[in-house]
């Protein structure tokens, strides 16, 4: 059994962006509507398909594909994610080619004053290595943490971007 999201609206012009000049089946959806629908998504298990119900107290005005326009949404907003997260990946490739070669410059700097032993020197070399190893910090952040909620978030819009849509009018 699909997992429920529900919505009480009024009409169904509350679930769409009413600045968004886009015809209506490609407009994005309200921020809070958004927000509550992927919250509670995110409340259920991964692998349960899922379906909106929109309830309203008008019926709506014309005929209009709520399904196509919210998967529609979900789709686009997948999609934006995917770029971030291949941006991610490219700004990671990049920062650890210049961490590694500033770790290699480091190091090689301490292997110099490695020669003779006066305090100074140990603690320029120490502070040598520290500094290389704190320009990693950047990429060893961006593929050890910052990647995962981006794949994980985009996973969850194309789950949305997959859910039926059924529209209850109630009185």
């Amino acid at each position: 059994m699909p997992a429920l999201i529900e919505v009480q609206l009024t009409e169904l012009a509350q679930l769409f962006n009413s600045m968004d000049p886009s015809p209506f089946h490609e407009r994005d959806l309200d921020h809070d509507a958004e927000e509550f629908i992927v919250s509670w998504a995110q409340e259920h298990p991964r692998d349960d398909d899922l379906h909106l119900v929109i309830h309203l107290t008008k019926p709506p005005a014309e005929a209009v594909k709520v399904q196509e326009s919210v998967q529609h949404y979900f789709a686009y907003r997948s999609e934006i994610l995917w770029r971030e997260f291949r941006l991610l990946m490219k700004e990671g490739r990049l920062t650890l080619l210049i961490g590694l070669t500033f770790m290699a410059a480091c190091e090689f700097a301490a292997l110099v004053l490695l020669k003779g032993e006066p305090t100074w020197k140990a603690v320029s070399r120490e502070g040598l290595t520290i500094l290389g190893w704190v320009a990693m910090w950047r990429p060893l952040e961006i593929y050890l943490y910052r990647w995962w909620p981006l794949f994980s978030k985009r996973r969850l819009y194309e789950r949305l971007a997959r859910m039926n849509v059924e529209i209850k009018v109630t009185k």
